[in-house]
Formats: C-alpha cells, structure tokens, sequence
C-alpha cells in the first residue's frame, strides 16, 4: 500500500515529465504561492510591529504581495526600500526571486537546447512538394546529388530530401565536404530507416516527383533493404491517392524478378552489376565510347530525354529524325516497350514518344521539315571480325554476365584469361569466347610478367567487392602501377578498363595517369593504354548506312594514348586519345 508521501512523489514525477510548459506552469504556481505568503507575512508583521520607516500596513496585504512579485522580478526594486525589517523581508522576497528568475531561464534555455539536439536528429517532417527523394546511403549519393542538381538548373529552386539510417549532421557535413557547385538545389537531410512506414511519412514521397532507392554497402544483403523500402512506398496508406515515380538498383540479378513484383510498373529497376559489367566490356572493345557515355549519362552538356510530339504521328522515323532543329532523334518509346534507332520505315502511333539527346529538356523544339537525297549516300562493307585476347584480372559477381557480354561480340575463337586472388569460380557456358582461369595475385609483379600483358589486345581489373571499397581500390590502383612498369620497361602498349569502387580514387588514378607521345617508338610510351590502332568514334564504321541520314564527325587522334575507367557511381571519365576534342565531337544531319 502506497502512503500519501510516495503519491505526492509519483504525481510530482509525471508532471515535470510533461515537458517545458508543465515545467514553466509549475514554476509559476511556486511564484505565485511564494510571493502570496511573503506578502500576508510581511503585511501582518508590519501590522503588529510598526515602523515609521516602512511602509504603512494600512493599504492592505494586496500592495505588499504586488510589492513582492516585483521584487521577485527585479531585485533593483528594493533601492529604495526604508525600515530594517521591512528590508530584511524584501531582501527574503529578492533572494527568493533570484532563485525563480535562474529557474525560469534554465528552463527556456534547457527547452531550446531539447529543441536544437531534436533538429539534430532530423526527425521532422520534410514538407517540400516536387521534390527528389533518396532513400537510403551509399557511396552512390554524391554522384547522384551532383548530377541531380546539375539537372535542376533550368528548374530553378529545387530540393533534395535523404532519409537514411545515418545522422543527419554527419550526412550533411560529407556532402558539404565531397559534392561542389549545388546551385539552387538544397539538400535535406534526415535520419530514418526507408523500410519503416512510420519513418517514410518524413521524406513526403506522396509529393515527391521521383524517389531513389539506395542499398547500403554494409548490409548483408542490400537487396533486401532496396526491396523492403520498395514494399513499404507501395503498402504506405499515403500511397492510396499518389502514383510513384521509384527507381531502384539490385546488385543480385536473381533479386531483380521479386523488386519488379513488389514494385509493379511504378519502379524501374536497374541491375548494377550487370550494367557496369555491359558498359566494361563495351569501354574494352571500342576506343572513345566512355567519352559517349561520360556526355550521355551525365548533365553537363547534352542528355537523353523522352519526349511527346503529337505533330508528329503519322509520320516515319525516318522523317522525326529530320525534324528537330537542335536535337538528335535515336529512338522511340512505345507502349509495348522501347526501340532504339529503329527501322526508318516505322510509322510513329498515337501514344508514341520520341527519345532524343539535346542539351537541355527546353531546348527539344521541332524544326523546319528537311529531305535526304539518296545519292549521297553509300553502302561501307565491315571488315570480317578478327579473334582477340583479353586479360581479366581480378574476380566479382559481374564477371558471369560480363563474359556473356564478350561472347555476343567478339569473333570465333577468342580468348579470355582470368586471374583470381582466391580459388576460381565456375564459369558461364560461352559459344565463341573461350574463357580460362587461374589463381594468382594481380598485385604482384612475377604474376603479372607471367601473364605477359603486352600480348593481349584488352585488359580489364576488376575491383574485389568483398572488402573494404578503399582496401578494394588501393588494390586495384597497385595493379595499374605494376602494369605502368612493365609496359615502360618492355615498350609495350596496353588497353586498360579499371573498375572503381570510389569515384575520388578514379579521380586520383587518372591525376596519376602520365603524359604520352603520339610516337609509337616513344622512349618512355604510355603503359595506361596506348591505343593500337587509330582512333575515331565507333560510330564510323557502325552507324553509317543507306538507311541513316545521321553521321557522326571525325578527328584524327590527338595522341595514341586512351583509357578506360568506369565507375560504381554514375559517372565515367572520357578517353582522350580517340578524338582531338572528345567533349565538342558531335552528331549532324546531312
């Protein structure tokens, strides 16, 4: 049985646990009572004892408890005060003030402090409407924010929101620190797990006009964190009256049927592995393409945009592509699915969107109507394909599809090595590649000198994506070192693709990347990929043909020097051997 003093306690206890206003609410009842029984008490010893030099008891106990809460207030009140003991009872009523004042500002100062460490948390609503939602943190973000915000530009003020299982401090600081050149784009920050309904409700993505999802590089399996907050977006009650705009990656190409499930037509999925593995072969193969995808996929220059042109229905693609004044038709975007420079004949359908590369989405306006005479063009037979060699140095979970990829371009009789610092792993059953591994270290320079690099016509490192991204990467830059060696010293030429985990350590391999001479007898020739054959877009040779009324143009090569590197973020750096000015090359009409 609980006695009446534990009660007072418990009830005291619940209060001061409601927080600043019950704080201050309760400080001033204590005001009240403290100056209502200083005030009785100094009135009536004034009463019985009287004192010429205090003031009169006659006024009442009113002017002397009005008396007292000003002295509470301000203890300058009591200057004047005449009367020994009508000063000592004021000099009680002043400390006692002095006590209620320091309270009250502790209080206010204690309930602004909760208030700063709870925006350091980042747990309050975003309420922007059209804006970007990331959920979730990896290496990938920075990219994403620097591109995102180069997009924004002709939008004006935009916003980023993150909510990720991070601090918020801390997520705004390595962003302040690692991306540059935001504009008029903000990011905010806040801290939430994306797969939680509750922490969803903070991004707002009922008004977010796009949403990103992100795997975490420290999770045991990113997959299902991208899968989970996927399924949280569609099973959110906010989603009844909202139609989402969701983009995913899966590092598991065997995940990828499960997301598409739980996604519906509202996401778009990307495989990360397998496209990084798809743009590596394709860098290998074709010299300058990265220089292609660096100005494609990024938004310094030009992009890729889809477009409506009901004016155009009826027409052929053939004539869409000789419509626009300033951009560059490449395919069409149709209800069944997307083709890519299709036939020229192709009818374009109500519904049917253009796909095209301008600079700016503004900038897509149509133009006068042109013809093509057929006189001038020709037919340029390829030559038959030749076998080539390929070194692979280095083993992930993007090698499988990535040998499936060579196989479907290169000619009968191929061959790839690979080289693994573990025990080889199965590999895919191929028709035209034949593919052999090995074990060995790729950082060592014997293993290296084994392999003889100078022979083979490619060579593509991979990173280790079973470590630590900057163990991973400190790997792979020691491997291009050891490489630069042994091309200097056999006067070799070598044509590199490297896999970068961070994008900062592709930065600091190309800072590291020496000066070539166009000379193939050079004394000191490049051993990051000089080029064996002479250089101009792929497009020359490939995309040229009766049926096209597009050409790219050509430059001789500056140097016989070019690499290739791609990178797990979003951005690839360009080659500069193909052309003498790889970012101005451009695509004309006839």
């Amino acid at each position: 049985m609980s006695t009446a003093a534990e009660r007072m306690r418990y009830r005291f206890d619940v209060w001061m646990s409601r927080g600043t206003i019950a704080l201050m609410g309760l400080l001033g009842f204590a005001t009240v009572v403290f100056v209502v029984i200083l005030g009785v008490i100094t009135w009536a010893i004034l009463l019985f004892v009287p004192d010429e030099a205090s003031p009169s008891p006659d006024a009442g106990p009113f002017d002397f408890m009005w008396g007292a809460l000003m002295r509470t207030l301000d203890p300058g009140t009591m200057g004047a005060d005449g009367g020994w003991v009508f000063r000592v009872l004021m000099l009680l009523v002043t400390i006692g003030g002095l006590v209620i004042v320091a309270s009250l500002i502790g209080i206010v100062s204690g309930a602004f402090d909760n208030r700063i460490e709870q925006l350091r948390k980042g747990r309050s609503r975003v309420l922007e409407r059209d804006h970007t939602l990331i959920l979730g943190w990896n290496s990938k973000v920075f990219s994403i924010i620097e591109e995102l915000a180069k997009a924004n530009v002709s939008r004006g003020r935009s916003h980023i929101v993150i909510v990720a299982q991070h601090d918020k401090v801390d997520m705004e600081d390595r962003i302040r620190a690692q991306v540059r050149g935001l504009g008029k784009t903000s990011v905010i920050c806040r801290t939430g797990d994306p797969k939680s309904l509750t922490d969803l409700e903070i991004g707002s993505p009922q008004a977010a006009r796009s949403i990103i999802l992100l795997g975490p590089e420290d999770a045991a399996d990113p997959d299902a964190d991208v899968i989970k907050a996927a399924l949280a977006l569609t099973s959110s009650p906010a989603h009844s009256g909202a139609r989402y705009h969701i983009v995913g990656e899966v590092a598991n190409p065997a995940n990828l049927e499960i997301a598409q499930l739980v996604g519906g037509d509202e996401a778009k999925w990307i495989v990360g592995a397998e496209l990084i593995g798809r743009i590596t072969v394709q860098t290998c193969r074709q010299s300058g393409l990265s220089n292609i995808y660096q100005e494609l996929l990024d938004f310094d220059r030009n992009e890729i945009y889809i477009t409506d042109q009901p004016s155009l229905v009826g027409s052929t693609y053939f004539q869409a592509q000789l419509a626009f004044e300033a951009s560059t038709v490449i395919g069409v975007a149709r209800a069944g699915g997307v083709m890519m420079n299709p036939a020229g004949e192709l009818m374009l359908e109500p519904g049917d969107q253009l796909i095209v590369i301008a600079e700016d989405d503004s900038t897509i306006d149509l133009g006068e109507r042109r013809t093509v005479g057929q006189e001038g063009l020709t037919q340029r037979e390829r030559p038959a394909p030749a076998p080539e060699r390929f070194l692979v140095l280095g083993e992930n979970r993007m090698l499988p599809s990535m040998l499936r990829e060579l196989d479907a371009y290169v000619a009968p009789g191929s061959v790839a090595t690979i080289v693994t610092r573990d025990e080889p792993g199965a590999l895919p059953t191929l028709s035209r590649l034949r593919a052999t591994a090995q074990q060995g270290n790729a950082t060592e320079r014997s293993t290296l000198e084994a392999l003889d690099p100078t022979s083979f016509d490619h060579i593509i490192v991979l990173a280790d994506t079973t470590i630590d991204v900057q163990r991973a990467d400190s790997r792979t830059l020691v491997t291009l070192l050891q490489l630069r060696g042994i091309a200097a010293r056999n006067g070799g030429d070598l044509s590199v693709v490297t896999e970068m985990l961070d994008d900062a350590n592709r930065e600091l391999a190309e800072s590291r990347r020496p000066t070539t001479s166009s000379s193939a007898t050079s004394s000191s020739p490049s051993p990051w990929h000089r080029s064996r054959r002479t250089g101009c877009w792929p497009t020359c040779s490939t995309c040229c043909s009766p049926t096209r009324a597009l050409r790219s143009t050509c430059t001789p090569p500056r140097s016989t020097s070019r690499s290739g590197w791609t990178s797990r973020s979003p951005r690839f750096s360009r080659l500069p051997g193909c052309a003498a000015r790889p970012r101005s090359a451009s695509v004309k009409r006839r």
